[in-house]
């Protein structure tokens, strides 16, 4: 039977995505740390979709580390630019590209379309995996439908949130107080499902 640890590693160094897993996943009360207090070197995301590029990262984390880990793949779709960025969405604009020039890369590629073809949305998939060669992986998904504006606004988030518009809230995903962000978002979609299905696992342990 499989058993959660006190210790989930998660494999991501990026601060936004750790407080949002952090946060949404302290029913667990687990430790969860990322991947860079153990110095793992970050994967190569040779997958073609976001579930292949997660399983890449949560086996590369539980193999460095000994511990169960998560790890999750999102990233923005646009209708209009075929579904990209997608699973480049973090190196858009090259390796080691910053979010600005990520964000400001998809502004040009879109600033020509009239707001009812900027359809988009974030989607994230996320990984559990209790060692790296776990056959049987928790994989659970979110996706958060919106719409891109040009004229990037709000101060909280990070990445593509300035120019993502939340339509049921008539502003930009970084204009939305975390805690309404976490209720709302893709990340928070799929952290909640992989929330219920790690308390299960508890019950049954």
């Amino acid at each position: 039977m499989k058993r959660l640890h006190d210790n989930l590693v998660f494999a991501s160094s990026n601060p936004g995505k750790i407080r949002e897993v952090s946060q949404i996943l302290a029913d667990l009360h687990l430790s969860i740390l990322p991947q860079s207090e153990f110095q793992v070197p970050d994967a190569d995301e040779t997958g073609l979709s976001f579930v292949e590029n997660a399983l890449i990262k949560a086996r590369n984390a539980a193999s460095y580390t000994g511990f169960p880990a998560i790890a999750d793949d999102s990233g923005l779709v646009v209708d209009a630019l075929d579904g990209a960025p997608g699973i480049w969405s973090a190196r858009y604009a090259g390796v080691g590209a910053s979010d600005e020039a990520n964000l400001q890369k998809v502004l040009r590629e879109v600033q020509a379309l009239p707001s009812r073809e900027r359809s988009a949305r974030f989607v994230c998939v996320l990984v559990y995996l209790l060692h790296p060669h776990d056959p049987t992986p928790i994989i659970c998904q979110g996706v958060w439908e919106g719409e891109l504006v040009l004229d990037p606004r709000g101060e909280f988030g990070f990445g593509y949130d300035p120019i993502f518009f939340v339509p049921t809230h008539n502003c930009t995903s970084a204009q939305l107080l975390p805690e309404v962000k976490n209720a709302l978002s893709h990340r928070g979609q799929a952290l909640r499902a992989l929330l219920a299905a790690l308390q299960a696992k508890r019950l049954a342990d």
